[in-house]
This record gives C-alpha cells, structure tokens and sequence, in this order.
C-alpha cells in the first residue's frame, strides 16, 4: 500500500485551512489543521509530516519564527510558505531560513499538489543523497568497482572540474543519471549553488515554459502570482533537465536561444533576463534518431551534445550487482527495523544474470519487496518474482544478447503498452489531456506515445 503523504497546514483564516484541508484530503492526502505557531511547533514535535503548508503572518510566532524554530529542531520536513501579500522580499528570507517553495494566495489547487510533489521528490533525493554522505559511499552515492564505473567517475571528476557548461548523459532508464548529475554538481566550483531539478515528461506541456524561465502575474490561465522560473533559481549553480526528449518542439527554440546567449524572457514579460547556469541534460532516448524523426531539433541536439557521458547499464557492471545487492539490502533493513535479508548462491547467479531491463531502479524496487516481505530472512530461488524463472530457448536471451526472443518480448511489451494507452483514450471518450491524466503522463509524452505504438 503507498504511503499516505501527511501533510500541516499553518494558517490562521479557519475557513482557508477547513476548505484546504478538504481539497487534500479527495487528494488521498492525511491532512492536520492548525491556526497558529505555537500549535504547529507542538505539533511537528510531536508527530511526523511529510510536508507543512505554513502561512507567513500568524498571530503570535509568525510564519518565519515558526519556520526557524522547526529548522533548529533538525527536523528533515520540508516547509512551503503561502502569504496573501505576495512579499518578495519575505519569499527571499523564507528561503534562507531553509523554506522549500513559496506560494501567494489566491492559489490553484493543481499547482500546489505540483509543488508537493516537486517537494517531496527533491527533498527523498536529498535525504538518498545525506545518508550515502553518512555512510561514507564514494562519489555522491556511485557503488561499484567495475571497469565503466572506475571510468565513470574518472569522466565525472574532469567534467565538474571543467568549463564545459552544457552536459548530456544517455544512458537505459534507472541506471542513475539523476545520481550522476549530482556528482558532477556536487564535486564542480558551483557546489554551493543551488542544483535545480526538473523532470521534463512530468509536467504538463502547457506549464513547462513558465516552470522553466517564469511568468508575469496574469500571463495566462490561472497565472495569479508572477512565477520565479527554475533557470533563475538555477543561476550561479546546476540546472538538470531529466528526460529532455521529452521537451516540446516549441519550446526547444527558445531553450536553444538561452544555452546560446544565456538570457531568457519569462513568459508575458517584455523584459529579458539572463542566468549563469551548467545545463546537464538527461535522456534514454537515441536523439539522433528522434533528430531524425523531426522530434528533436538538429541545432539542439548539437549544442547539447558537447560533452556526452554514456553511463554503464547494469547488466554491464558484472560483481557489481552483488555490491549494490548488499547496500541496498542494508538500506532497507534499517528502513523496516530488522535484519538485512541476504540470498544463496544460486538466487545471487539469478541476480548475475537477469537482464535487468529497470537497472539500478529495479535492483532497488526488488530488494525493498523482498525486505518487506521476507524481513532478516535468506531469500533462495523460489521467492524471487515469476520474470526470474522464465526460460528461453536462446540462452543469450538471458545474458543480454539480441535475439529472436528479445524481439519478440519487446513486442508484447509494446502490445501490452497499446492496449493501456487505448484503455485511457476510451475512458476519456477519445480527451487526450485527460487520457494523460489517467496513465500519469503529460500530454506531450502521450503525444510520443501515440505516434511510436501507432495509435493516432
């Protein structure tokens, strides 16, 4: 079952936090009320949030004295702070003392669950990121000894160090480039600058351009507060646009334009701005070839492609598997409060040779369930998933090797993605915006769906 996100709200308009609290809660969300400081710091000191909504003027302690004072806790919950007077200033201040976002009333309610959840992502990466810290891990959490990991983080070492501000790392999904950016950010001159994350098919194509560079108040539907864009946030540090395929044709002229001259004009405003920023771009796609499908734009895929890092996937790594195997089996004993789980000899020769379409992301996913399931005890062959017992007449199959069988996997795949996009399209009556909805996706990667299964 998924964790319930538990979330405060701060705030001293009773009716606000009642009709809020209610909002959230359709939302699948655990949501406490409460209408002043001294009620939120006894609150945080006693139970546990994931995230707290905390208005800036409160009667009492006001919203920065209680953000400090939740902050001198050394409490890791993240605080995004909601003001009706739309104060820069305070916004600037708030964040200094450790604020996450900040938000001014009137606000829509699917741009506060975005910034939730842009939130909560960052801050999981954060905490990932301090526990490797912890845990005295190399290289900002890069395990493993093997051949392309030592010459992964041999690239990673000379890139951060370099000039080069345009950077692009392809590697299969869940191989850990959002890991790698970090490294690169974390060990270059602008490490104490901020490192600016976004997911590019995670937001919906109509609010990636303000997202990015900004928008005036008014500029457009819902726009009830001028927008500071990620680049802006970015400057002076490290911008990583994840999946950044997934860009809209649109908007890659004008991203073009600011990689070029490093200025930029947020959206309704007649003004430019200009950021110093190392853009490190992500994909799992072939931008040749999407350059090639008239997906992508030619002049930027070149002026991204400067400096490319490839990163090794995991069925590449040999004995690294079993290293992260025993990290990942150490991580989430202590998240569960029991004994590592540990495996026999012929269920580790399972692990060795499994093809690993989900890489490290499926390791790790793997590796939870079993703790879950089977807390402290020795996992043997049985246990693992139905995928680990599958036979193939072509042995290479199982090693990685192309073959008949791949294809052929590769097109139930593609059959069984078909029949759950068209499931979408039907419930929507045929509403592509809301069929993006139901599958979880923006508008746009359905778009590259649609054309890819040929569905349109």
């Amino acid at each position: 079952m998924p964790h319930q996100i538990r979330i405060l709200i701060v705030d001293d308009e009773e009716s606000f936090v009642r009709s809020l609290s209610f909002a959230l809660r359709t939302e699948g969300m655990d949501v406490t009320g409460v209408h002043s400081g001294e009620d939120a710091f006894l609150q945080v000191r006693e139970n546990k949030f994931d995230i707290i909504l905390l208005d800036l003027r409160l009667p009492g302690a006001n919203g920065m004295e209680v953000l400090d004072s939740i902050r001198k806790l050394d409490i890791d919950v993240p605080v995004i702070m909601i003001s009706a007077h739309g104060d820069t200033r305070a916004a600037v201040k708030a964040v200094k003392l450790g604020a996450a976002d900040y938000l001014s009333k009137p606000f829509e309610l699917d741009e506060l669950i975005h910034t939730i959840n842009t939130t909560l992502d960052q801050n999981r990466t954060a905490l990932e990121l301090d526990y490797h810290r912890k845990r005295n891990v190399p290289n900002n959490g890069l395990i493993g000894e093997c051949a392309p990991m030592r010459e992964l983080r041999t690239t990673i070492d000379r890139v951060a160090q370099s000039s080069a501000s345009r950077i692009l790392l392809q590697g299969e999904s869940g191989t850990g480039k959002a890991l790698v950016a970090r490294a690169i950010h974390g060990q270059s001159p602008r490490a104490s600058n901020a490192f600016i994350e976004v997911n590019c098919a995670a937001l919906p194509e109509q609010l990636i351009e303000s997202e990015l560079f900004g928008a005036e108040k008014g500029s457009y539907t819902g726009a009830h507060q001028k927008r500071t864009g990620l680049v802006r946030l970015a400057d002076g540090g490290s911008l990583f646009l994840d999946e950044i395929g997934e860009l809209p044709l649109a908007l890659q002229a004008k991203f073009l334009h600011f990689l070029e001259n490093g200025d930029y004009r947020p959206v309704g405003s007649e003004h430019s701005a200009s950021a110093d920023v190392r853009v490190i771009a992500a994909t799992n796609r072939d931008l040749a070839e999407e350059v090639r499908l008239g997906n992508f734009r030619e002049d930027l895929f070149y002026r991204l492609n400067v400096i490319t890092i490839d990163i090794p996937a995991l069925r590449h790594r040999g004995e690294d598997i079993i290293k992260l195997v025993d990290h990942f089996a150490d991580h989430q004993a202590k998240a569960e409060g029991c004994h590592p789980i540990h495996f026999d000899d012929a269920t580790l020769d399972l692990l060795r040779h499994h093809r690993w379409r989900g890489n490290v992301r499926e390791l790790k996913n793997l590796i939870e369930r079993l703790t879950i399931l089977y807390p402290s005890k020795q996992i043997l062959p049985d246990l693992l998933p139905a995928e680990f017992h599958v036979t193939d007449d072509n042995p290479d199959d199982r090693h990685g090797g192309v073959s008949d069988g791949n294809a052929q996997l590769q097109d139930r795949m593609d059959n069984t993605e078909r029949h759950l996009v068209q499931d979408a399209l039907d419930q929507a009556d045929g509403h592509k915006g809301r069929a993006a909805e139901i599958l979880g996706i923006s508008r746009h990667a359905l778009k590259r769906r649609l054309q890819r299964l040929g569905l349109q």
